[in-house]
């Protein structure tokens, strides 16, 4: 029997705004997250027994996250109770490593099928609500690393020490919010997107999050976030150019992949989209905390066997602009490969969902563009990141 993992579908719920009023805000997380799973089962004409685990990214595991809501989801769902579940918190990576878990338990021969993917609710569950006392670090930590700072500084000293200005930074965006429209007029995010019905019954098919009239212009407004006066003198390099048009948006979304063996494809009569090529996940400096998807990548590069300009399209998660332009400095990619359908200043970055979101887009813009090869990485709290490398089927 083959145990060689393969994505056979990857779909994610639109993106709505991650506040009171958004477009998903009326929905419990567990009622999310539940639709995309359902969407996946049943496009796939999947008999929900067969699934031998779920694997579910959600960081805020707090209030109506709490509960295991990937367990919620299912069970609200209808689906066999001796379906089990559990939680992945790597931060932002949240449901990428939850993917990487499900494809090397496939690997191993410990599991058939799985569902890997997250849910983050953040107009319900809020970020940080999770966060329990006065010190997150404790004395050993903060001995070894002292004044730990959050991430809005970390993309301020990204962009001071790469050089990169706040007009690269929101062109940049801007850009983001033309790509993520680009592809949604010409109807491809309809195809990665499956439909949520809210409370009231109405029917959401597109993105909340997308701003087609967005402009560099326009960015260039907007105050800085992050002004601190007792920092700027600590960190005397910052150009406070960070703001909430060249920064991720707080959003409300649910994604999932199917994740089973080769074997278990070809006999279910089912054609897989993608194969794992390599994976990766490594720590680095907690101050600058966003760099880490530089060495992932590198170290994801080195175990596929390949160079980045075999890569056709690359996801680097727009958690800040600098992110993803510091990565580019270091990698020197084609920078027309690097998130072409648009990212998370554009469709938000609801934390646990945004791994395989990445995914979705990735896997689904290589069948648009008949490229071979994907990377994703993303940056996480405390100095990490996850990479992936697929190759399209």
């Amino acid at each position: 029997m083959s145990n060689v993992p393969v994505i056979v579908d990857i779909a994610r719920s639109p993106m709505g705004r991650g506040k009171m009023g958004g477009v998903l805000s009326s929905l419990h997380p567990a009622d999310l997250l539940m639709q995309v799973l359902v969407g996946l089962v049943e496009r796939n004409n999947l008999d929900p027994g067969t699934v031998d685990d779920l694997i579910m990214g959600c960081v805020s595991q707090a209030g109506e996250q709490a509960v295991p809501v990937g367990r919620t989801a299912w069970l609200g769902a209808g689906y066999p109770v001796h379906v089990p579940c559990t939680m992945v918190e790597r931060r932002c990576g949240s449901s990428q490593q939850a993917v990487h878990f499900a494809a090397q338990g496939i690997a191993a021969g410990a599991y058939d099928i799985v569902l890997a993917g997250g849910i983050e609710s953040m107009s319900r569950v809020p970020m940080g609500m999770a966060r329990i006392g006065a010190d997150p670090h404790g004395v050993a930590f903060e001995a070894r690393f002292p004044g730990q700072v959050g991430q809005g500084i970390s993309a301020e000293l990204i962009a001071a020490r790469w050089g990169i200005s706040r007009e690269e930074m929101d062109e940049y965006s801007a850009r983001s919010h033309q790509l993520a429209e680009s592809a949604r007029v010409a109807g491809n995010l309809a195809r990665e997107i499956i439909p949520i019905r809210t409370a009231d019954g109405t029917v959401v098919s597109q993105d909340e999050t997308i701003r087609a009239t967005t402009t560099a212009e326009g960015l260039a407004q907007l105050k800085t976030s992050f002004n601190n006066d007792e920092l700027g003198q600590r960190f005397p390099e910052i150009n406070w150019s960070v703001t909430a048009g060249n920064s991720s948006q707080i959003t409300d979304g649910a994604s999932a992949a199917l994740v089973m063996s080769e074997a278990t494809a070809n006999r279910l009569g089912l054609k897989p989209l993608a194969r794992f090529v390599a994976f990766d996940v490594i720590g680095d400096d907690p101050l600058l905390m966003l760099t880490a998807p530089i060495p992932a990548t590198q170290r994801v590069l080195k175990k596929a066997g390949l160079s980045i300009e075999q890569i056709d399209h690359i996801e680097v998660n727009e958690a800040f602009a600098p992110v993803p332009l510091a990565w580019q400095r270091e990698m020197k990619a084609d920078p027309a490969r690097l998130n072409p359908r648009g990212g998370a200043i554009a469709l938000g970055h609801p934390l646990g969902a945004s791994g395989t979101r990445l995914m979705s887009s990735m896997i689904h813009g290589l069948h648009e563009t008949g490229g071979r090869y994907g990377l994703q990485t993303m940056c996480e709290a405390g100095g990490l990141a996850n990479a992936t490398i697929i190759e399209r089927i």
